[in-house]
Order: C-alpha cells, then structure tokens, then sequence
C-alpha cells in the first residue's frame, strides 16, 4: 500500500505528479530529483533507489564546444597582457602590474552590471538567443582588442567584452535544466574539464601567435591571436545557431528565435519596471515540463494540484522569486536560506582569489628578478597550457571518484585550501638560486620549471574541482528550476564582483611589491592566500544535507545540523 501521503512542502511546483508507488524517473531532460528521495533520513529509513538518468550527450557536445570556444579565446589574452600594457604610451614599467589590473578590472567590472541581467533574460527570452548575442558581440570585441594601441583603447574594449557575455552562467544554466539529480554529477564534472582544456589552448595561442615579424604585426603584434579568437567564436556562434535547442522550460510558447533576438533590446526598460513580456504574461504554465520541478515523488491530493494551477495563472505578473508555477510561491527567505548566503559568499571569495592569481601569475612571471621571474609570453603560456594538460588529466581520472568519495562541501573546501597552499608557494619559486629562464637549457632553469609547474597544478586542479562543486552546489539549492536561472545570475554577478576588484587590488599591491626589498613579491600573494584562508572556514558553515549528489550518504560532522531549507515550514 502506498505511504501515508506528507504534507506539501514548498519545493513542489505545478508540475505533474506523482504519487508514492514505484515508478522510474523520467527518462527526459530536466527533471531534478528531490534531495528527500535521494538520501537516506536520520532515523534509519531505506533509501529510495532511483536508476540513473542517461545524460542527454548531443547537447551536452554543443555546450561543451560552446563553452570551450570561449574559454579558449578568453584565456588567449593573459599569457601576453603584460607586455601589452608595457607598449603603451607613457606605461613605465613600474606601472604594468597596476595597469594590467585595471584592463582586467574593467571587463570584469562590466560583467558585474550586466551578468543578473542575461542570467534574468535568459528565464524570459531563452537560453539560447541570450548565448548567440553574447557569442557575436564577444567576437566582435575581440577583433577590436587586436587593434588597440593605447591604454584607453583596451579598457574601453575589454568593458565592452564584459557587457555583452554572460554566458558563463547561461550555459551552467543549460546544463542544470538538461540534468537531474541522478546524473548531473557525472554531467556537472565534465564543464570545467572543458574549462581546462580552454586553459590549455587559450594560452597556447596568446603565448604562440604574438609576433612582430611583418609589417602588420610590427603596427599590431597582439592582432593575430585576437584575429584567431575571434573566428573561433563566430564558429561557435554559427554551430550554437543550427544545432543547440533551446533548454528553458516555457521554449514551445516563447516566439521564434529572430523576433525573440529583435526584442532582447527591450528588456532594459522592462528589467527596470520588473514587467515581463506579453507572451510570457498571457501563457499558461506547462505542467508536463522537462525541468520545472525539483519535487520527491510524494503523495498529493488531486486537489492541490488543481489549486496550485488555479493560483498560477491568477497573477498576470509575477516578482523574482514567486514564480507562476511553484504552488504557494517561493518567498526570499526560502532561497536565501543560511547554506546559499555562505554559498555565494564563499563563491565571492573564491572568484576574488581565483581571478588575484590569474592576473598575479603572469605579472610575477613577467616582471625582471629579484622581484620577478622574466618569462617571455611564449614561456608563461607553454606553462599555463602544461599546468592544464595535467589538470584534465586530473579531472578525467582521478577527481570524479575523489569528489565522490568526498562529497560537494568537502570537494569544495579542499579548493579553497588548495588556493591558499598556491598563493603562500608562488613567491618562493626559483627563490633560493634566483634562476631566470632564458631559453637555455640549464639546471637553474629546468628546477624553475619544475617549481612553477607543481604551484600551477595545485593552483589549477583547485579552480577545477572547485568549480565543479560550487556549480553543484547553487544548483542543488535552488528550490525551483524557476529560479534556477536568476540565481545562476546572481552568482556570477558576485562572482564578476570579485573579478573586478581582484585585477586590480593584485596589480597595485605587486607595483607597490617591487618598492619593498627583499621578497615584496610575497605580500601580494600573501594578502591574497589570506583571503582564500577567510573562504576556507566560512565553508565549513555549508552543511545542509540537500546540497550532494542522489545516493550520497552525507555523514558531516554535526549529525543534528539542519539547514534553513531543511526545516520544516
């Protein structure tokens, strides 16, 4: 006989339901399981086996190419940004540290403004419209970067590159809507493999391709690779057109994909006026969706169901977090619960140590002894690209297993240690013989690259299986797929945050680090190891028993902890 049936809870949406007898998931896309029918409760109860999903692999292929497009052109300007910012006008070199942060800052710092805003047209429009626009203009920018033979030039450019992209979010988005609990792990933990590999090819071709061997080059030595980047995404862009389908849950009642691309310049205004689109006001929800609910299988009366839809369609309009298909709404207070306030915090932190490092590297490496280590761009690229060779190597062997032995939490807070071991071991490479690399073959150089490779892979396999988890966990915390898109935005807002001021607060600390003899590199990368320390032990705040995988057994210290989103309403 079935179960007595529970009282609903606030996770339920209006979407189909199913009752407590044995039934398999959904074998479609985009259907989350609830974390009550995938752990085993406190007092003992058989835990519910769920056969997993199998992952949707076409569109994962197409995320997967998209996402590595960009990463490979975004990760192309850092092996020479440095000597780029040194060529400008009235740039002395005690100064490049300071300027590379601010060319830094500024894309970041755009991306700040604008990342809620495509991650909230992306849960009106569509995830795909929002992805092709970014992917364009991204393009378009990069061309433009080749060009810039000024300081202002490049970071008038580079906020433009942050304006128009946000996908980043968009496709993480993607990815949790074409997933469930079941396999979302194995599908979650292939997205920042593709991000290493973007790692690897990125500096690969900023490193490789400067060159001032003709004319042209000679004029504009960084227009090859920015010209290379650039036809790499407008390939993206033309095979996200024809073959990525379109994830968001209302996609059969929005318009066609030009008339949604015509309006996108709308949303301004309507973002300002919290309205929403006609289409979208006038719809009725879907109650068959792929991905709207993260409900258990549970027992609810048909009358309930018919109440949630009577209220769903009720409201013409409908504010951020109270979403026409969740059944009562969806209050703050339910979203912003203790576990996703020190999530997105923790997640500041670590895109504020991640993106200190990034732009710390390669000023450090660049700069001339004592206080640096004077690599050419080729050089910092080949060791940005060896560091992510065996990263991926890593992450494909080794990290998938480890993550599910160790859980999200723990996966994540071994990343945040990982950066703090990175930023104190950085200022030591190559201390004790003050070796430079000079193209020879010598000992000196060879145990420089040694040491530079073993700080980098620490520093990498970190940022990886990091992002892994933190991907995990926002996903696994939203209470509904209606909200799933904003607060991916959300994140990447304050993840942009961070990436504006880390740029920038790096490079002045290391200009003002070549003033202070000896060793002021190291209060660069110490101020920085400190911070990721601060990120470390807020972690451990983060231990509400919905944030892990289906079928892990959460056994964290406290036994009697429960979340805000655990308690009972």
């Amino acid at each position: 006989m079935p179960s007595t049936p529970k009282p609903p809870d606030r996770r339920r949406s209006s979407a189909q339901i199913y009752h407590t007898f044995s039934t398999p998931p959904p074998k479609s896309r985009g259907r989350p399981l609830s974390s009550e029918s995938n752990l085993s409760s406190p007092n003992g109860e058989a835990e519910l086996l769920i056969p997993e999903s199998p992952l949707p692999t076409r569109q994962m292929t197409i995320l997967a190419v998209i996402a590595l497009c960009e990463q490979t052109a975004f990760n192309s300007i850092s092996p020479y940004l440095p000597h780029m910012a040194a060529s400008f006008p009235n740039v002395s070199h005690g100064q490049v540290g300071m300027y590379v942060g601010i060319i830094a800052s500024a894309f970041a710092l755009a991306q700040f403004v604008t990342n809620f805003f495509w991650g909230w047209a992306s849960d009106r429009i569509g995830r795909k419209p929002v992805i092709l626009l970014g992917t364009i203009l991204s393009a378009g920018c990069f061309l433009a970067f080749g060009f810039c033979r000024t300081l202002w030039q490049a970071i008038v450019v580079q906020a433009l590159m942050g304006l128009v992209n946000g996908n980043q979010g968009v496709v993480a988005t993607c990815l949790g809507e074409i997933t469930d609990r079941t396999n979302q792990s194995r599908a979650f933990t292939y997205l920042p493999v593709i991000y290493g590999l973007g790692g690897i090819t990125g500096p690969i071709i900023g490193g490789l391709l400067v060159s001032k061997a003709s004319q042209v080059n000679k004029n504009f030595p960084y227009l090859t690779p920015n010209m290379v980047s650039a036809a790499i995404l407008t390939a993206d862009f033309v095979l996200a057109y024809i073959f990525l389908e379109e994830s968001l849950e209302n996609s059969t009642t929005l318009p066609k994909l030009e008339k949604k691309v015509r309006e996108l310049f709308t949303w301004l205004w309507q973002f300002t006026s919290s309205s929403r689109p006609t289409y979208l006001r006038s719809s009725r929800p879907r109650h068959h969706s792929r991905s709207a609910t993260r409900q258990s299988y549970s027992s609810v009366s048909d009358e309930e169901t018919d109440a949630d839809i009577y209220s769903s369609s009720a409201s013409p309009t409908t504010p951020l977090f109270r979403s026409p298909n969740l059944s009562n709404g969806l209050e703050r207070d339910e979203v912003f619960n203790r576990d996703t306030i020190l999530l997105l915090i923790t997640y500041l932190i670590f895109a504020l140590t991640n993106v200190a490092f990034n732009s710390l590297y390669p000023i450090f490496a660049q700069a001339p002894p004592p206080t640096g280590r004077q690599l050419k761009p080729s050089e910092i690229g080949l060791s940005l690209a060896f560091a992510g060779i065996v990263t991926i190597v890593f992450q494909i062997c080794i990290f998938g297993r480890l993550r599910g032995k160790m859980g999200n939490k723990w996966s994540y807070r071994a990343s945040l240690l990982g950066f703090v071991i990175s930023f104190v071991l950085m200022p030591f490479v190559g201390y004790k013989d003050g070796a430079v690399v000079d193209g020879k073959v010598s000992k000196s150089s060879i145990l420089l690259a040694i040491e530079l490779c073993t700080v980098l892979l620490v520093k990498t396999v970190a940022t990886v299986g990091g992002l892994t988890s933190a991907l995990l966990l926002i996903t696994n915390s939203v209470p509904n797929n209606q909200v799933l898109g904003s607060l991916n935005g959300l994140a990447q807002t304050l993840s942009a945050a961070g990436r504006t001021v880390g740029p920038f607060l790096s490079g002045s600390l290391f200009t003002l680090a070549t003033r202070i003899k000896p060793k002021g590199e190291a209060m660069a990368f110490g101020v920085f190891g400190g911070v990721a320390f601060i990120g470390f032990l807020l972690s451990f705040g983060i231990r509400g028993t919905k944030l892990e995988a289906h079928g892990f057994f959460d056994n964290d210290s406290d036994d009697h902890y429960k979340s805000d989103d655990d308690e009972s309403p």
